[in-house]
């Protein structure tokens, strides 16, 4: 069921408007689909090339990340058109002294919060992809490893909509997390409870190719 387009439209303005952090480099990035979105994908933050394209997962990290969809049968440029993409911090936070870009901060992470609640709100998507640590903690706020959390999914209520939330590694290539291969085999099993969500099914259809398909899940509440 389709919410209200005007009022969508309007925080969309109001995301790209946004200049409350001095401490990052803007402008926000968001990039609506073309149609209304029964799946969220929720990141961490854009990088430097996002900033520069205006598009969420643009560069390396999102061509992994769009790898692992391609398994279930959904190419990059489908994806983008049927799933709003989200982040923890909608603006580059900046590069980290020791090199790469710097994780978003705190208060940071506080001012953009509003935004996600905003579009869990308008949106209330079936299922949520949590990409990444940042994301995964704005859903399951209990800390815990990578580990205890990707290979399941979780049933999640927030402001009053349920919805299932499917935790993924970070895509980035400066994660040695998918060296292992229990760790891959999380992954897998990751990819093949997604493909089986109301939210996905109902966006993509309920085929799959994934050749992981048949390998144990699990549900969590």
């Amino acid at each position: 069921m389709e919410g209200d387009q005007d009022e969508l439209d309007r925080h969309v303005r109001e995301v790209r408007g946004c200049r409350r952090c001095s401490t990052v480099e803007p402008p926000p990035i968001i990039a609506p689909p073309e149609v209304w979105p029964r799946v969220m994908l929720v990141g961490q933050a854009p990088g430097p090339k996002e900033r520069d394209v205006g598009i969420p997962f643009a560069f390396t990290a999102g061509a992994r990340l769009f790898t692992w969809f391609n398994r279930l049968g959904v190419t990059e440029d489908e994806f983008r058109r049927r799933a709003w993409i989200s982040a923890v911090l909608r603006c580059f936070p900046g590069r980290a002294p020791q090199g790469g870009d710097r994780p978003p901060g705190p208060v940071e992470i506080a001012n953009c919060a509003p935004f996600l609640e905003a579009e869990i709100r308008l949106l209330r998507p079936l299922t949520v992809i949590a990409v990444g640590q940042s994301a995964i903690l704005k859903f399951l706020p209990e800390p815990a490893p990578l580990q205890d959390r990707v290979g399941q999914l979780f049933q999640v209520e927030q402001a009053g909509h349920r919805m299932e939330v499917v935790p993924l590694p970070h895509p980035s290539g400066r994660s040695t997390w998918l060296i292992r291969p229990e760790n891959q085999e999380r992954l897998d099993r990751a990819l093949a409870l997604l493909a089986a969500t109301r939210g996905w099914r109902e966006t993509f259809g309920a085929g799959t190719t994934l050749e992981c398909a048949r390998g144990e899940t699990g549900t969590t509440s």
